[in-house]
């Protein structure tokens, strides 16, 4: 039976009670809906200062019983149904997104109990036990601070413990580097000459030209008909994209879906340069010779200019997977001729199709080209975007003109 006084003999206040049987302090209080709750302890210090926070909850109208029971995956899905304008892709990457990483641990967590160093610790463990990259986890924290900032305006928690997080992250991983994400003048000279030169991967020459002479995004160039080429003025209409969505554990049926350019600024004529032209007629050429078209049809369109074997469209991962198997490829005849020659081995990093369109952007900041001209080029909404990497290419040709020039003076 509770008892008013402890077995120290101390006066327990209105709504305390002890269980000396269980050795057990509660408290009861009647929560906002009018429901009665209980709050435990096995210390009376410790539970009085639950109760001091219980009441400066109830006079900041914080829902305690809501924090206690809600969950990160809880508010990460009501945040998801406040997306209306989200379009399908975007909403798909950002639910496989969080069920890769969040939702089957950290996701689980009960939002009271969750305080900045949480998600700092998190985030700092994605970064060096899972390898991920800052952008990713600059993704993730598009997705998790919202849900806990919604849980902040209904009055469950009584601030973020995201705002902040990033910063405190190490600096060096902070910044995200476009740079780190393009490859150098020689490193895309290789690569390209390697797929051109080698008969496994060279029907894949005009691909990859067309993306490194583009900078296209990959759904722009997957999606790509040859009614958006035109040869005789020697320029590309992007004006659609395609996504392939797959099955991942979202209850979504996998298939293709045909989409307008990410931003407004997407829609845009791209002129030909030299090699990308040959590519195009050299790929044309080849398909009107063998007779070979694209079978795939999306939403209408079709007509494709870029296909497999299969003469199906490319899936974006498909084409990461190729880029995989062409760079190790590379890797290792380039290190057993290194072994002959007597030489350290100039190898290939590993990149995505993604890295391909930062190395376009990387190669006309490094011509100095106008600014606007660029944006437009890359149909980047915001010339911010422009700006960065253009900073960042001038930055990196700055050093290097430095060092050329004190080597040059032989000063040192």
């Amino acid at each position: 039976m509770a008892s008013r006084k402890d077995k120290k003999g101390r006066v327990l206040r209105k709504g305390e009670a002890y269980r000396e049987s269980r050795d057990l302090y509660s408290y009861s209080y009647i929560d906002s809906a009018g429901k009665r709750r209980y709050i435990y302890s096995r210390s009376l210090i410790e539970l009085r200062e639950k109760e001091r926070q219980l009441l400066k909850d109830e006079l900041d109208g914080i829902d305690t019983h809501a924090a206690n029971n809600v969950t990160l995956n809880h508010m990460f899905d009501l945040y998801m149904k406040t997306k209306t304008d989200l379009r399908e892709t975007t909403r798909v990457n950002y639910m496989d997104c969080y069920r890769r990483y969040v939702r089957d641990g950290f996701g689980k967590k009960k939002i009271a109990n969750i305080k900045f160093t949480d998600v700092l610790v998190f985030y700092s463990d994605l970064l060096s036990e899972k390898k991920l990259h800052i952008a990713t986890i600059k993704y993730l924290q598009r997705l998790i601070r919202p849900a806990f900032e919604l849980a902040v305006r209904d009055n469950i928690i009584r601030s973020n413990p995201a705002d902040g997080v990033i910063r405190m992250l190490n600096r060096s991983n902070v910044r995200e580097s476009t740079l780190r994400n393009a490859l150098t003048i020689e490193q895309q000279r290789a690569f390209l000459r390697y797929v051109d030169m080698n008969p496994t991967y060279q029907r894949f020459s005009p691909f990859f030209v067309f993306m490194f002479g583009t900078g296209c995004r990959i759904g722009e160039v997957i999606g790509l008909r040859w009614e958006d080429v035109d040869m005789d003025k020697r320029t590309i209409n992007i004006n659609h994209s395609i996504a392939y969505l797959a099955n991942r554990k979202n209850d979504r049926p996998t298939g293709w879906i045909l989409n307008d350019p990410k931003t407004e600024a997407g829609k845009r004529i791209i002129p030909m340069v030299d090699a990308v032209y040959e590519a195009l007629l050299k790929e044309k050429t080849k398909q009107e010779e063998l007779n070979l078209h694209s079978v795939t049809e999306v939403a209408g369109y079709k007509n494709f200019v870029f296909f497999n074997r299969f003469q199906e469209i490319y899936i974006p991962e498909g084409v990461n997977r190729e880029i995989h198997r062409i760079i190790e490829s590379y890797n290792k005849a380039e290190t057993e001729k290194a072994l002959g020659e007597g030489r350290d081995p100039e190898l290939l990093p590993f990149f995505s199709n993604h890295y391909i369109r930062h190395t376009f952007c990387a190669r006309l900041c490094e011509a100095d080209m106008n600014i606007k001209a660029i944006q437009s080029v890359m149909g980047h909404r915001d010339i911010q975007t422009t700006l960065d990497i253009y900073a960042e290419v001038s930055e990196n040709k700055k050093k290097e003109s430095l060092k050329k020039v004190f080597k040059d003076m032989k000063l040192f």
